[in-house]
């Protein structure tokens, strides 16, 4: 076949293109007509072309991905039974969240290959003196293991530090001045503010200013504490190409502020399937949704991808469930050949063009958090839960007069559906009243309040 098989076809510029699509409208304004503004507020046009597009953005990303189970440790030989049969079934990369300090890490991680496979802790409580018992465990070991520290995040998401500021603190310092051997220290979980109904620029803006608070308190010199890279949490919500957009973006604004500071510039991200429209009915559908915002996190640039299960919004973790989720990676990994391309959205003219505006979006609100005193400040203001909340607030509307639409849950419903029997774990936001230094960041589904009105109908019915 010819090298040069459209050279007889001349080329059409972006002018001839929109004068065209300009004619067809007979009169119609070509920017109401065809332009939109997505809830994100960024403008989508109609068509992209090579004439208005600059230079690809220099977007480090990574040459495979892991295909990631998450295993919930509350007793260390069943988590590392767990965690063992999912590596034998295909998982490449664990992510364990460690209940208590009882949690033994010889008993935890015993017979699984650290060397080559990524593991993930993130522990509920705040310790040097745990993570002294993991480094001695692991000494002489060969090993990728991942520390998700955050106590920043810890007090977003529950309103209080684990100790205070100043003796959380105190103990990261600890922390990041020994000599562990962990690929990672420092997390942060931009996962919370998605769950929480935040926009994408919203969510990369809070994870920067989140960052730059670690930043401007550790890297003082960056050498003498700042070790390894830093880990991203991040949950993919269902707009598929503005999901990719997001984990470029992402990149593209750590490596900028991280040079600020003489820091390496290459971030780790672990991605996952948002909860905040998951559904309690129709939930089947629920794969067609993780699927696709697990794909979102492999275009986008995600090192691991832990799925979601289909039912874990109101099931505890079962081996079903997660066989299901593990699967659906496993389809797009070796079926759909996902994994063949390192960077498969580069010079895409329209996701280039998404990254650029979200990641400048995002920095318009950074440079505004930082001159109203960062995000600590804001957090604790309250600025930074009622800016999240009026967003949520607006998606939330969208998702009652249908014109956001979740299939089974607000339009097409099955009335056939019961599933009052089902619910092994509470599925709605729960409201515990306890004494919190400032009001936490509420993450909460689009449908709880339908799903809630319907369970209440079938007791209704059921009693009568």
């Amino acid at each position: 076949m010819s090298k040069h098989l459209f050279s007889e076809f001349p080329s059409v510029s972006a002018k001839a293109w929109k004068q065209k699509i300009q004619v067809d409208l007979k009169g119609a304004d070509y920017n109401e007509t065809l332009v939109w503004t997505a809830p994100d507020g960024i403008d989508v046009k109609p068509f992209y072309h090579p004439d208005q597009a600059p230079e690809p953005l220099p977007i480090p990303v990574p040459g495979h991905w892991k295909i990631c189970e998450s295993v919930y440790a509350q007793d260390a030989a069943i988590a590392n039974k767990i965690a063992k049969n999912a590596l034998d079934k295909g998982a490449e990369s664990l992510a364990f969240t460690i209940s208590t300090e009882e949690i033994q890490p010889h008993i935890l991680l015993e017979g699984i290959p650290l060397e080559r496979c990524p593991v993930y802790l993130e522990l509920n409580f705040h310790s040097k003196d745990y993570l002294d018992r993991l480094h001695q465990y692991l000494a002489g070991k060969d090993h990728q293991i991942y520390l998700l520290i955050d106590s920043i995040g810890k007090l977003a998401r529950t309103g209080n530090w684990y100790f205070n500021l100043n003796q959380d603190h105190e103990i990261l310092e600890a922390i990041l001045k020994s000599d562990y051997s962990f690929q990672s220290i420092i997390s942060v979980n931009l996962g919370l503010y998605q769950n929480a109904g935040a926009t994408i620029p919203q969510q990369l803006a809070y994870t920067l200013a989140h960052l730059n608070e670690y930043f401007n308190y550790f890297s003082q010199p960056p050498s003498r504490t700042l070790k390894g890279k830093i880990v991203l949490k991040t949950a993919t919500g269902p707009n598929y190409f503005f999901e990719i957009a997001k984990l470029r973006a992402l990149r593209l604004l750590y490596s900028s502020l991280a040079r600020e500071y003489g820091l390496r510039e290459d971030c780790h991200i672990l991605a996952q399937p948002s909860k905040r429209n998951k559904t309690l009915y129709d939930y089947n559908v629920n794969m067609l949704r993780t699927t696709t915002e697990s794909m979102s996190a492999v275009l986008g640039g995600a090192d691991s991808v832990c799925n979601l299960p289909y039912d874990a919004i109101f099931h505890k973790s079962n081996a079903f469930g997660n066989r299901i989720a593990r699967n659906q990676l496993l389809i797009l990994k070796h079926e759909s050949y996902f994994e063949k391309a390192a960077n498969p959205a580069e010079g895409s003219y329209y996701i280039e063009e998404l990254t650029r505006s979200l990641a400048q979006s995002a920095l318009d609100i950074f440079k505004s958090i930082e001159k109203g005193g960062g995000f600590l400040k804001q957090l604790k203001n309250g600025i930074i839960q009622k800016k999240i909340a009026q967003s949520a607030d607006r998606e939330q509307a969208l998702f009652d007069e249908q014109s956001l639409v979740l299939i089974g849950t607000n339009k097409f419903l099955n009335p056939e559906d019961q599933m009052h029997q089902e619910i092994e774990i509470y599925p709605f936001l729960k409201k515990r009243h306890r004494k919190t230094l400032l009001p936490p960041i509420l993450e909460r589904r689009l449908s709880e309040q339908l799903e809630e009105e319907r369970l209440k109908e079938e007791q209704t019915r059921e009693e009568a």
